[in-house]
């Protein structure tokens, strides 16, 4: 007796939720007819201000929100960190004529996903959607170079930071220069609101770190850091 072959009915496809923040009609009505063309996407709202952006993120919870950075109100930056804030489930994609350095890293501190310019081609824009969508970060490609200049300055700041201090830390080193400038125990302790046996065993790390024996080394060494003039 054969059995007959049974088929599973077919899962729907999971739609990706969107929210539209844009001030102007026109750019809203574009993105409408780009992404509802894409089988797995939904637009599930429209805002045009900063304000109703976070109402309508609350209280439609998008899977992601697409976020103008020039808006009546307050700033898509700002809306963006009150949406992060209240829940950060929404990822916000920044989607913006800005291309310059300092929106595009104040968008990012306020928890922004993602990075793309107006004038992106269409399929980077889709190509951002599934990215964040799938928790990742996506930035456009010629912004990229941004924080890859951001990473390489910080690390030579760094480098230099460590290379005048001597593997000292930053409170030591703010101590060497008390000490250095005759600055006794007492007032070390009273400026930097410790105590005089914090202040101690920090003079003694100080000394060993550097091979120092007394104060006069330390002055010397201090002079020739630039730490102190002579």
């Amino acid at each position: 007796m054969s059995k007959s072959n049974s088929t599973l009915p077919e899962q729907p496809q999971q739609k990706i939720r969107l929210l539209l923040v844009d001030d102007h009609e026109v750019v809203r009505s574009g993105l409408r007819m780009l992404l509802e063309n894409q089988s797995d996407l939904v637009i599930v709202g429209e805002a045009s201000t900063g304000g109703a952006a976070i109402e309508l993120a609350q209280e439609l919870r998008p899977d992601i929100v697409l976020m103008d950075i020039t808006l009546p109100d307050l700033s898509g930056i700002d809306a963006t960190h009150q949406i992060q804030q209240v829940n950060p489930h929404p990822k916000v994609i920044a989607l913006t004529i800005h291309e310059d350095e300092q929106f595009f890293f104040e968008m990012l501190q306020a928890g922004a996903s993602g990075y793309v310019p107006k004038r992106a081609a269409p399929d980077d824009l889709l190509t951002a959607i599934h990215t964040v969508f799938n928790n990742e970060v996506y930035i456009y490609p010629n912004l990229a170079k941004l924080l890859v200049h951001d990473f390489l300055h910080r690390t030579a700041d760094e480098s230099a930071t460590k290379e005048v201090l001597d593997g000292l830390t930053a409170r030591e080193h703010e101590i060497l220069v008390q000490i250095a400038e005759d600055s006794d125990t007492d007032e070390i302790a009273r400026k930097l609101s410790i105590s005089k046996h914090t202040v101690a065993r920090h003079r003694e790390n100080i000394m060993r770190k550097l091979g120092l024996h007394n104060r006069s080394e330390l002055v010397k060494y201090a002079i020739r850091k630039g730490l102190i003039k002579p």
